[in-house]
């Protein structure tokens, strides 16, 4: 076997598809494209749920509810889980900032403290938010809030 005896195996090499030269390559006149419309122009792409020109799902379906955009989105915290995250993290107090150190929310979330549960352990709470009936549940146990 030599250099100029390579050549690539059978098959594997097919001729470059030539289009739009002329009408003797078989390939002239609408270069393959079909007749005329959106997908025969150069730069075509389909729109985001083009149905081909049946009213789009989203325009049949009818509109429904309401988004509020002003909502207020809170990471929420009960007071019976707050002993068990205690005995886990052994919080000095529990604020946005230990609660993010531990990884438990994110950089930007809000804190709120509802009712749910007993709180057996005294803690201060620094958070965003807090219930009527947690706040109680808090100040019996001997514990301190503050709104932040």
């Amino acid at each position: 076997m030599k250099l100029h005896n390579l050549k690539p195996a059978e098959g594997s090499v097919h001729k470059e598809k030539r289009i739009g030269r002329g009408e003797a390559s078989g390939k002239g006149g609408t270069s393959t494209k079909g007749n005329k419309g959106g997908q025969s122009r150069a730069g075509y792409a389909s729109k985001m749920a083009h149905e081909g020109g049946q009213m789009p799902i989203q325009r049949r379906i009818p509109k429904r509810g309401f988004k509020n955009h002003g909502r207020v989105e809170f990471s929420v915290f009960n007071l019976g889980q707050i002993d068990q995250l205690n005995e886990k993290y052994g919080f000095a107090e529990f604020s946005v900032e230990t609660l993010y150190v531990n990884g438990l929310i994110a950089k930007s979330d809000k804190v709120k403290i509802l009712g749910n549960g007993e709180l057996q352990s005294k803690l201060s709470f620094k958070v965003n938010a807090v219930s009527a009936k947690a706040k109680a549940a808090i100040e019996a146990a001997g514990g301190t809030v503050e709104i932040i």
